[in-house]
């Protein structure tokens, strides 16, 4: 893994909410989600029904975008990852494990899993120095 993926993982790692940003025709949609966070693969995954809006664009246009951050007022400490990717239906046997270890009382709402495969993140960490930006991009994007 690069030393850039690599500080991004870090971050993502410290975290567990994602805002997803979704669209199909002339509607947007955003929600939070719960995430478990593959860091070989750039691989998010998270749990939601099939009945939610940002499942039925998912299911017309896989491709998403996201954000997760640091809140805070202190300039020097923002901190925060954009990214895209495509959302598809989880059938990793190892990833279901993977959020189910990190988020074990999901097993008894048997939800469905899906998995982000990640093509494009952007890390802004103003403690590296203001406004400093980490661009990773996957070499299949």
């Amino acid at each position: 893994m690069n030393q850039d993926l690599e500080k991004i993982a870090s971050f993502i790692e410290e975290h567990h909410v994602m805002s997803l940003a979704t669209t199909f025709a002339e509607e947007i949609s955003v929600c939070s989600l719960f995430y478990a966070y593959e860091a070989s693969t750039a691989t998010f995954v998270v749990a939601s029904s099939q009945e939610t809006t940002h499942i039925t664009h998912i299911l017309q246009n896989s491709q998403v975008a996201g954000n997760i951050l640091l809140e805070t007022k202190k300039i020097g400490e923002i901190k925060g990852v954009q990214f895209r990717g495509e959302f598809t239906k989880l059938d990793d046997a190892s990833l279901k494990l993977l959020y189910f270890n990190s988020f074990p009382y999901a097993l008894a709402m048997r939800p469905t899993l899906w998995k982000i495969s990640v093509n494009f993140f952007k890390l802004t960490d103003n403690s590296l120095g203001f406004r400093n930006k980490l661009i990773w991009k996957s070499s299949t994007s």
